[in-house]
């Protein structure tokens, strides 16, 4: 069977090994050459109890040519155990006693295929997932349409496994990887691929390597011999993509290996001051394991000293950065307005997650969004910058160590829990490709005469840090003469002050790409949307016929970002939050009318959802 595109998900017990299958699965499937999309949807409650509904993974990839997400209801459903397939078959109404399935909350459409593992089905199990009588698949509603595959995983395994002298603990981790030789054999794809990246994860436990191969080639052989009554499938490649040597890439990888390319680029000491156990902690794994390259990591102790080591690099000379969540971003407050008075560059990195508060840590949002731009005592302006995909995480955080090197400014870069953990494809760009990135520098004239406040034609203060002889000055986090740069408590002096740190802000849009129009620009209706809603929104706009402007800088905005709206009779402004960047836009340009779709579920957008709102609201 012949698919332009298809979507997989892996379900089980967060002890299951689900996102190391759909990450080994969407890997191999870009290296056959499918465009992908991934989600990985971590449970909520944390160390929930073995087989209960609140502990169940997920790992969802859409593959094929034209991705732009990882989809809305999944082709294939692999279920690991009775919690997932109730999870998978319900959605959203999982929770709600008696409930059945129902096209719009599902997970899968109705002439899915669901793998499932019968032996996890036993009356235990099937209590501990709150199920009321012993046929999970009746109870649930599930179609008749929908195509069913009982497969005993955990016995198949235990037989693969008879001969090794593993335990029974370690039999049953090794389940994953007979379910993903299962899949393998019903898209067409090779094991060789597979059993390569198994060689590569586990070369620092070698005794892993064979049981996991001996299963995955049992569960691929087991689809082959026993011919199992379904089609297999052959996904399209991609035929639009330029030439070069590509890779699937997590966003929180991409966002770190673009530090590394932007300190590479101009010739700096990439410095990282983090404190762990955060959405974005893997940016700090990423760049630890880097020394080769030169980087320096401090794991701090907490968000403030971690944010305040990065701002003595970055008047060291550094290029420094930050990385955290939403909470953190709040503690980090005043040490970034710090960095905005004593105007040296800095990237703070926030990946989003739900809140308030810690709320939902390992779930998606885009509430931070006003935080960001204001959430600083005082006048503190700084530049703010959103990535929309887990690949180009790398290129905007690129841009935001050349905004900062260049415009001595912190920037906040915007990604969320989707961006960081999901995947891409990745071209892998060479140095000489990247823009030039040009720190600020202090002229040799000033040698002898330098005080910190002195800027060009720009309005950006000249950079001089410690070990340039001739250049010794006090830098500090008190209001400072524009002239002199000494401490002044001058209401003058102050507004002046204010006004000129904004100035050097607003002036960064002469430096950012103007706002383009996406889709049918010939249609009265503009989705409008920023960061990692852009994959959903352009699906929907191709849906709907319609045009998209999708920002990704936020602080300042494009200069034709008015000129763009108000050519449109209808803007609808799509949100994972309560309307923060509609709210922005409305203080920005004057007179403009804009239409709201919110959600705040925890999860990225459904795009059925999207075009059904514009649809409906005419």
């Amino acid at each position: 069977m012949q698919k332009q595109h298809v979507v997989v998900r892996f379900c089980g017990d967060s002890g299951d090994g689900m996102q190391l299958t759909g990450t080994m699965f969407a890997s191999l499937s870009a290296i056959l050459g499918n465009e992908i999309s991934t989600l990985p949807d971590f449970p909520a409650e944390i160390r929930a109890p073995q087989g209960t509904l609140g502990g169940v993974s997920g790992f969802q990839v859409q593959l094929g040519t034209g991705i732009y997400t990882p989809g809305d209801q999944a082709d294939v459903i692999v279920a690991m155990n009775a919690a997932a397939l109730k999870v998978c078959t319900l959605g959203s109404d999982f929770n709600k006693a008696g409930a059945q399935w129902k096209a719009e909350s599902s997970m899968f459409h109705r002439d899915a295929v669901i793998i499932v593992d019968t032996d996890s089905l036993t009356a235990k199990d099937l209590e501990k997932a709150l199920y009321t009588t012993d046929n999970p698949f009746t109870e649930l509603g599930i179609p008749e349409s929908v195509q069913i595959i009982p497969v005993a995983l955990t016995q198949l395994t235990k037989d693969a496994l008879k001969d090794m002298g593993l335990d029974n603990k370690s039999v049953l981790k090794s389940r994953n990887m007979f379910a993903l030789g299962l899949v393998c054999w019903l898209f067409n794809r090779p094991v060789d691929k597979a059993i390569a990246f198994l060689e590569g994860k586990f070369q620092k436990k070698p005794q892993l390597i064979a049981p996991n191969v001996k299963v995955l080639t049992d569960g691929f052989n087991y689809g082959q011999n026993l011919a199992l009554n379904v089609q297999t499938m052959n996904v399209e490649k991609s035929s639009e993509l330029s030439k070069g040597t590509y890779t699937s890439i997590a966003g929180n990888k991409a966002t770190a290996w673009g530090l590394i390319a932007a300190a590479e680029k101009c010739g700096k000491r990439l410095f990282l001051g983090s404190y762990p156990i955060t959405p974005a902690t893997d940016i700090m794994h990423e760049l630890a394991a880097r020394k080769d390259m030169g980087v320096m990591v401090v794991q701090a102790e907490d968000e403030i000293a971690g944010v305040c080591t990065a701002i003595g690099a970055a008047f060291a000379g550094d290029l420094a950065a930050t990385s955290t969540s939403g909470p953190g971003l709040s503690l980090k407050g005043e040490a970034i307005g710090l960095a905005v008075m004593a105007e040296l560059p800095l990237v703070v990195i926030d990946v989003q997650r739900g809140g308030p508060s810690t709320g939902l840590p390992t779930k998606t949002e885009q509430t931070d969004l006003m935080q960001a731009i204001y959430g600083r005592n005082g006048e503190c302006p700084a530049v703010v910058i959103a990535a929309s995909s887990s690949a180009n995480c790398f290129d905007y955080a690129y841009q935001s160590a050349k905004i900062a090197l260049e415009n001595m400014t912190p920037v906040v870069l915007l990604t969320d829990t989707y961006l960081a953990n999901g995947t891409g494809l990745w071209r892998i760009p060479q140095l000489s490709e990247l823009p030039e990135i040009q720190p600020q520098s202090v002229p040799e004239e000033l040698k002898g005469n330098y005080n910190p406040v002195l800027r060009d034609e720009r309005g950006v203060r000249y950079w001089a840090y410690p070990g340039m002889e001739g250049y010794e000055h006090r830098n500090i986090g008190l209001e400072r003469d524009a002239n002199k740069g000494i401490i002044s408590t001058n209401p003058e002096n102050h507004q002046k002050m204010v006004l000129t740190r904004q100035a050097k802000i607003d002036q960064v849009a002469n430096q950012i790409p103007l706002l383009e129009v996406q889709g049918n620009q010939e249609s009265d209706t503009l989705l409008v949307g920023w960061g990692s809603t852009e994959g959903h929104l352009h699906a929907a706009a191709n849906e709907l016929g319609c045009a998209l402007a999708h920002f990704n800088y936020i602080n300042p905005l494009p200069k034709n970002t008015a000129e763009v709206l108000r050519q449109y009779k209808r803007i609808v402004v799509c949100e994972l939050n309560n309307g923060q960047f509609a709210a922005y836009l409305h203080s920005k340009i004057k007179g403009i009318s804009l239409e709201q779709y919110n959600e705040l579920t925890a999860q990225p957008f459904a795009v059925d959802r999207i075009v059904n709102f514009v649809k409906n609201t005419l």
